[in-house]
This record gives C-alpha cells, sequence and structure tokens, in this order.
C-alpha cells in the first residue's frame, strides 16, 4: 500500500492555491479567445479583451485573477491503495490557510454563517470519493460567490418534458444578468438528491471543455447565448462561453435539477500524488 504524509497534501494544497487563483486553464483560455474572434459586438469584444488581458498580467506577476478568491471547494479522489499518515481533512486546511496567506489572498471564510464575525482563511469545502488505484487526486475549485449566489436547484417532478427542464436552466442564466460577470460557464447536475445534485453541478465545472459537448449541452449553450446578456453584461451574443451536465441515477419518485454559474474567470487547479 502506498503511504502519503499530511505534510505532502499540505504542500500540493498550497502550490494548487496558487495555480488556480493565478492562471487561467488552457482550455478556459482557449474559448475565451474563440469567442473574441467571433464576437460580432464591438463592446462585447471589448470586454472579452479586457478579461483575456486580466488573465495575462495575473500570471505574469502572479496576481489574483479576481479579488474574490472565493471559497476553496476541495475535491478528493482517494485510492483504495493509499494510505495517508495524519489527518487528510486537517492537511488540506492547513495547506489552504498556507496557501492563502502566503500569496496574499484575501480572507473571505467567516466561521459562524449566521453571527458572522471576522473572516479568516479556513476551512474549505470538501468532497471525497472513493476510487480503485494506489494514488489521491486533490482539485481546488476556488468559488467566488458572485456567482455562487446564483446557483438554483429545483425538484421537478419524475413525468416532466426535457424542455421545462431546459427552461429551468436558461431561466437561472436569465435571474442572474448582468449580476454574476459574464460570459458564464454553466454546471448543471441532474439526479442523485438535492443535495448530490448540486455537487453534480459543481463537478460539472471541473469537466474539460476539450470534452465533446452532448446534444442537451449544445442546446442549452445555443438557448442561453440567445438571451443577448453578453459579456459583462452589456450585450453580445457570448453570455455564455459552455454548459456542462453531470447525470446520476436517482429516485423513481423524484428528478432533482441544479444549476451552478461560474462568472468568465472559472478558476481550478489539479494535482495526483
Amino acid at each position: 500500500m502506498k503511504e502519503i504524509k499530511a505534510k505532502e497534501i499540505t504542500q500540493a494544497v498550497v502550490e494548487l492555491v496558487r495555480q488556480a487563483n493565478f492562471s487561467l486553464r488552457s482550455d478556459i483560455l482557449s474559448v475565451l479567445r474563440t469567442a473574441y474572434k467571433a464576437e460580432t459586438c464591438k463592446q462585447a469584444r471589448k470586454n472579452i479583451k479586457a478579461i483575456l488581458d486580466n488573465a495575462a498580467i495575473a500570471k505574469k506577476n502572479s496576481l489574483a485573477i479576481c479579488q474574490d478568491t472565493g471559497l476553496p471547494v476541495v475535491f478528493v479522489q482517494l485510492g483504495t491503495g493509499v494510505k495517508i499518515s495524519g489527518d487528510l481533512k486537517a492537511a488540506i486546511n492547513k495547506g489552504i490557510g498556507e496557501g492563502y496567506r502566503k500569496y496574499y489572498l484575501r480572507n473571505s471564510v467567516i466561521k459562524d454563517p449566521l453571527s458572522r464575525g471576522k473572516p479568516g482563511f479556513s476551512p474549505c469545502i470538501m468532497h471525497s470519493d472513493i476510487v480503485n488505484g494506489d494514488k489521491v487526486k486533490l482539485t481546488l475549485l476556488p468559488k467566488g460567490f458572485g456567482c455562487e449566489n446564483k446557483s438554483q436547484l429545483k425538484m421537478f417532478k419524475p413525468t416532466v418534458e426535457i424542455g421545462e427542464i431546459k427552461k429551468f436552466i436558461v431561466e437561472a442564466v436569465k435571474s442572474a444578468g448582468p449580476d454574476a460577470c459574464p460570459p458564464y460557464f454553466i454546471g448543471v447536475g441532474i439526479g442523485g438528491t438535492a443535495d448530490y445534485s448540486a455537487v453534480l453541478a459543481k463537478k460539472a465545472l471541473l469537466t474539460r471543455l476539450t470534452v465533446k459537448n452532448s446534444k442537451l449541452e449544445q442546446d442549452l449553450l445555443r438557448e442561453i447565448n440567445k438571451t443577448c446578456i453578453g459579456p459583462m453584461g452589456l450585450g453580445g451574443k457570448t453570455t455564455a462561453l459552455a454548459v456542462k451536465v453531470k447525470k446520476y441515477p436517482t429516485h423513481i419518485a423524484g428528478l432533482p435539477v441544479s444549476v451552478n454559474i461560474s462568472c468568465h474567470a472559472l478558476r481550478s487547479a489539479s494535482v495526483t500524488l
């Protein structure tokens, strides 16, 4: 059995904090560049160019892509052939705290959601899956709340027509309007339970954009872009850059659908140990 020390986990998370907050993924940059070339609205092109310039400056100068460095969400894929020497959860939270302090990122996490209080750097949100193999994969998604606040969940009847589901997803984007910094990336979770559909929607945002879109994803992207909200809400045909859907088996009596919106700064980074 492969042994991984908690210290290694912490060090890996510190590096993920740097990567995710300073550098957009190559597939994200690629779709932004494609959108810039395809956009016909002058103001929309100007806004996408500003987004690309911002990303380039952030990477070059080791600056945060966005001032809202988010509530860190960490996805863990833990191999059955791995032994963690130490507390995995504590090691991840330690790495988040050290990374956010080291790189002077905003402390946005409050310990009590009701009394609020002074913000800090942790704890993060963790989602874990047990998988085959002798490796651990860690993925960090720093989720800003300008877009997180626009999340929606609906419990449909199992007899619902697909058109009603599409309408709900498109209306969720219309409801967000310009408030969550479009152009957007839309994650959709269908199935499971209410809580798990929301996790699926976040996992959908991590899907590489090089993965071929399903017909449902293509239809949703086309309908969302017809809204003409456009980059920064100032018009144009680029309201969303991608829609990704994840599905999971569900109960015969229900059909949960969750929508998780990301702003244009969809930040994530992964490492496998």
